[in-house]
């Protein structure tokens, strides 16, 4: 099974698609769109944001935009960046 990113939710099949620390080594716990270099590309998203970021693509790859909305709707809050302490 592949590691998702704990951010977007994106799936990441192999380690091109890992984010990067500041140090440049490969971080497997967030994708390189959302994590390049040691941070957020967009720190102060919202989750509710992030939903509005990712719907399109996933409509993109073939998906109904209800469908797309109800995943991240569910998986967002599951994911390590959202998860309320």
């Amino acid at each position: 099974m592949s590691k998702i990113c704990q951010s977007c939710g994106m799936p990441m099949e192999d380690a091109s698609l890992y984010g990067a620390n500041q140090d440049g080594t490969p971080n497997d716990e967030y994708c390189k769109f959302c994590y390049p270099n040691g941070a957020f590309t967009n720190p102060d998203e919202t989750m509710e944001q992030m939903i509005e970021t990712c719907v399109p693509f996933m409509v993109k790859e073939g998906m109904e935009e209800s469908q797309a909305r109800e995943i991240m709707e569910k998986t967002l809050p599951t994911l390590k960046r959202w998860k309320q302490a």
